[in-house]
């Protein structure tokens, strides 16, 4: 399973449903690339509970922008379109997969 390549175009409709975790990085960046098979491996391992997406900030300064991030590695985890927590740096696996776990493993609140 690999992640969902999100561009400006097709952001809010991939991050409107759901968690979404969006790496926002740069093919030139060292720590960028030192957790894409970090980024990868929770794509597999949260398959249908968390969506794994990657921007690539140089394609999409809109998205960009807008969430404000200014250094990256930023990944920022979305709840039915809305930001709910942010990491901003390389961090090992078990630090991705406590963030995950966090919102995943919520009860659904009935309304």
């Amino acid at each position: 399973m690999k992640p969902v390549e999100l561009t400006d175009s097709n952001f809010n409709n991939e991050i409107s449903e759901g968690l979404t975790l969006v790496d926002f990085w740069a093919p030139w960046c060292g720590p960028c690339r030192i957790i894409a098979p970090v980024i990868e491996e929770l794509a597999g391992q949260y398959e249908g509970k968390v969506k794994i997406a990657k921007l690539n900030v140089d394609e999409n300064p809109v998205t960009q922008g807008q969430y404000r991030v200014m250094s990256i590695p930023t990944l920022i985890l979305f709840k039915d379109g809305q930001p709910v927590e942010g990491v901003v740096g390389a961090q090992p696996k078990r630090a991705f997969e406590a963030l995950l776990d966090k919102y995943s493993n919520e009860k659904i609140a009935s309304a």
